[in-house]
């Protein structure tokens, strides 16, 4: 993801994504600023949400996780998602991926909110669960690249059948298989690793 972003600190308009958006898309103010603080912020969140995943970091450095946390939910909810909301509403794709996008920024935002009012409440084993959930819609930029190339390369899918398709996908797709692994166990995996080093007693 970092390769990805790098090239677009050019500021150039013929970088990857932004070779796809009209003359007047790019020079609106509005959706460069937004542009620049969603790719940049939602690099942060990504790494900082994956290493809270780690049992072991937990444990042994709580402090430097619950920085981390800190700037995980902070990141989402006053620069990666509302940043989205301004990129969503310059999508190509019509109706259908704006939508896709636009509900896909606001259950971001409400799932990392509940995230980080169940841990206020010290309610670890929601906090645990709407982390996942938060985290699954964060990886959704990589599932939407992943899936993209799939359908192209493999279904013969058209450039914009392609595009609507993943602008959903990635993220549903992603909260199911979030909510599988809640099912057989991986929050109450999590939570056994934690608590075995007592961190929470």
């Amino acid at each position: 993801m970092l390769q990805k972003i790098i090239p677009y600190l050019s500021f150039g308009h013929a970088d990857s994504f932004l070779s796809t958006k009209t003359e007047a898309t790019l020079d609106n103010n509005l959706f460069r600023i937004g542009f620049y603080i969603h790719i940049t912020a939602s690099w942060v969140v990504l790494v900082t949400g994956l290493l809270q995943f780690f049992p072991q970091m937990t444990s042994v450095y709580p402090k430097v996780h619950r920085s981390m946390g800190k700037i995980y939910v902070f990141g989402i909810l006053l620069f990666a998602a509302p940043s989205g909301l301004i990129l969503a509403s310059f999508a190509n794709g019509g109706l259908p991926a704006k939508t896709g996008f636009i509900l896909q920024c606001f259950v971001w935002w409400f799932t990392t909110l509940i995230a980080f009012r169940k841990i206020l409440d010290r309610n670890f084993k929601d906090h645990v669960r709407w982390m996942i959930r938060s985290y699954a819609i964060t990886l959704a930029a990589m599932s939407l690249r992943t899936e993209g190339y799939f359908l192209h390369y493999f279904f013969g899918t058209k450039p914009i059948e392609t595009y609507i398709t993943i602008t959903w996908l990635s993220w549903v797709g992603n909260l199911i298989i979030a909510e599988t692994l809640i099912t057989i166990g991986l929050d109450r995996f999590l939570l056994k690793k934690i608590y075995a080093k007592k961190q929470f007693t």
